[in-house]
């Protein structure tokens, strides 16, 4: 068998040298880089919730840096549309508002159901990833983890919108991928008896896609989005 380990040969008469240096310490992610990734995920696990006050020196302070990679990267966040800046105050996380819901409902119905005709017949590749996403998935709701539950939710529809072959597609929906996990985590916190019968709707997705039923695959989504949509109207603000 074949191993990767590397021996170091020493050289019996050779002393250590002078220039000897400690190995090197993994390079950090630039300050701001650091702000935007805790503001992020803050944001999208729902330990900022909507409605929440930022301000750059509780950041800087939570994070570890000085205030102006804080203004930075709450100014990537604003773009990003998570956030509203306000001068002087700070910056407050935007609430899900039941217009970017319907969008994004839309947009996903559109994208999904194309993307599931064009998947069929699916390929054993796809069909064993699915079976991957989704035995991680009841993992995880198992454990009442409700982000990493939402994460795979969202790796599972990913990868039958990829299949589909349409790279321009693929990365329209990667785009909206932070908006889903924002709303997904907060319909199942709200309703986390949902995840149960989000299982047994990626069962039967899987199943279709199994037995190469097109139309049955592309019923079984739209059902699924659209009962998103419905609840979600009524239950985030």
């Amino acid at each position: 068998m074949r191993t990767c380990c590397i021996y170091a040969v020493r050289m019996p008469s050779a002393p250590p040298a002078a220039t000897d240096r400690p190995p090197a310490t993994a390079k950090q992610p630039p300050a701001a880089d650091r702000v935007y990734t805790h503001v992020k995920q803050g944001v999208l696990e729902r330990r900022y919730e909507g409605g929440t006050l930022l301000t750059e020196g509780e950041l800087a302070e939570a994070v570890g840096v000085s205030r102006t990679p804080v203004r930075e990267a709450l100014l990537r966040l604003e773009v990003e549309g998570l956030i509203k800046l306000y001068p002087k105050k700070g910056a407050m996380v935007l609430p899900v508002s039941a217009q970017e819901i319907a969008d994004v409902v839309e947009t996903r119905q559109l994208v999904e159901e194309h993307a599931a005709r064009k998947a069929v017949p699916a390929s054993p590749q796809l069909i064993a990833r699915l079976e991957e996403l989704l035995a991680r998935q009841k993992e995880q709701a198992a454990a009442g983890d409700l982000a990493g539950a939402a994460v795979t939710d969202r790796c599972f529809h990913a990868e039958i919108v990829r299949s589909g072959g349409n790279e321009i597609l693929s990365r329209l929906y990667d785009q909206l991928r932070d908006r889903q996990l924002r709303m997904g985590v907060a319909v199942m916190h709200a309703h986390p008896d949902r995840i149960t019968k989000t299982l047994t709707e990626h069962e039967q997705i899987l199943d279709a896609l199994r037995s190469g039923d097109a139309e049955a695959v592309v019923g079984l989504i739209h059902g699924h989005v659209e009962w998103f949509s419905h609840l979600a109207r009524g239950e985030v603000r």
